[in-house]
């Protein structure tokens, strides 16, 4: 899939992304991972910033996601990191939902 003008692309429908239980997704040589907090969702960089593990493998815990390589935490609403051995922020995405579609702007 490719961004439309305005940068926003889908990535998948509503009901691929449960509660709790991260998503992740190639789109536009991106590697995206998705989220569903308590009904507001939020879009991440789908890589851990210490070792390249897929954040989607890992566990989310409310707002935070655990790398499942080294255990490094983020909150999935900033993408700044909260546990080591992890120092970089995560890249975040803006995310919306058009007539049961997920979209994220990848500009």
């Amino acid at each position: 899939m490719s961004a439309d003008e305005t940068g926003w692309v889908r990535v998948a429908s509503r009901g691929d992304l449960a509660e709790g239980e991260p998503l992740g997704v190639e789109v536009a040589g991106h590697s995206i991972a998705l989220y569903d907090v308590d009904g507001a969702l939020f879009a991440t960089d789908n890589i851990c910033t210490h070792a390249y593990a897929r954040l989607s493998d890992g566990w989310l815990d409310g707002e935070l996601i655990e790398c499942p390589l080294h255990a490094a935490r983020f909150d999935v609403r900033t993408g700044r990191v909260l546990d080591p051995p992890a120092t970089e922020d995560l890249k975040t995405y803006p995310v919306r939902v058009v007539d049961g579609e997920i979209q994220v702007k990848l500009d």
